[in-house]
């Protein structure tokens, strides 16, 4: 077919001197980053409204385990040494009065009169701690409680925030008469022995109903070491821990 010869071809156009738009780059690392921390956020929230439901539903239900039971039984099968627990859930009516008062007295001796914390005996263990003294322990019964349930016998910074915001739910919750009956019957008294009915028959081979005075005295010495002490060697102890139930009144 020839060529018309009354078209004239297009001339290309001239290239522009006008520089190129760059097409900005989707900052995927800065959308990952903030997407892992919206998602941690997340799950930290989850977890902590697992606990506080726990700590609801420990007002009617005695919960059958906690972590330290857990933490003791998983070092035992790592060192493969054997392990015998012994727990049994009592009502607060068959723990002696006085077992209630000595633990009181010694480990939290304002606790009916505090929401969850001491700020004047965490402020008398800060200044031991700086002055280089005997370390007291601040912590509550509340706080300790908490940390038995959850987190075991750890420390950390991180333990130490998650307690300091599940403390004030378990005071709301559980009020203090379940609290104390929690405690007494989770708490660690010896190597597989947990809570009062437990304690008293390993140590005195009678029921936390029927233990005297100066057992429960002794009982409540142990607390803070419970597997490196004895009760039977805790007479200078006991003595002041029986003091303090007269000054209380108890």
């Amino acid at each position: 077919m020839a060529e018309n010869p009354d078209i004239v071809p297009e001339a290309p156009l001239p290239e522009t001197s006008l520089p190129k738009t760059p097409v900005p780059e989707t900052p995927r690392r800065k959308i990952s980053f903030r997407f892992l921390v919206l998602w941690l956020l997340v799950g930290v929230g989850l977890v902590w409204l697992l606990g506080a439901l726990t700590l609801l539903a420990a007002r009617w239900i005695d919960p059958p385990t906690t972590m330290v039971h857990m933490e003791r039984h998983f070092q035992a099968w790592i060192h493969n040494t054997p392990y015998h627990e012994r727990y049994e859930f009592v009502p607060l009516s068959q723990i002696s009065p006085e077992l209630q008062h000595a633990v009181i007295a010694a480990e939290d001796a304002r606790f009916y009169q505090h929401h969850g914390f001491d700020w004047h005996a965490m402020e008398i263990a800060a200044e031991d701690d700086l002055e280089g003294g005997r370390i007291r322990g601040g912590s509550t019964i509340t706080q300790q409680l908490v940390k038995n349930l959850f987190f075991g016998t750890g420390r950390s910074i991180l333990r130490k925030a998650a307690e300091f915001t599940l403390v004030p739910v378990a005071e709301l919750v559980l009020g203090k008469r379940r609290i104390l009956e929690l405690y007494l019957n989770e708490v660690e008294w010896g190597p597989g022995v947990y809570g009062a009915e437990a304690a008293c028959r390993y140590h005195y081979r009678v029921s936390a109903r029927n233990v005297d005075r100066q057992q429960a005295a002794q009982l409540a010495a142990i607390l803070p070491l419970p597997l490196k002490r004895r009760p039977e060697h805790m007479n200078r102890y006991s003595a002041l821990i029986q003091e303090r139930m007269r000054q209380m009144g108890w």
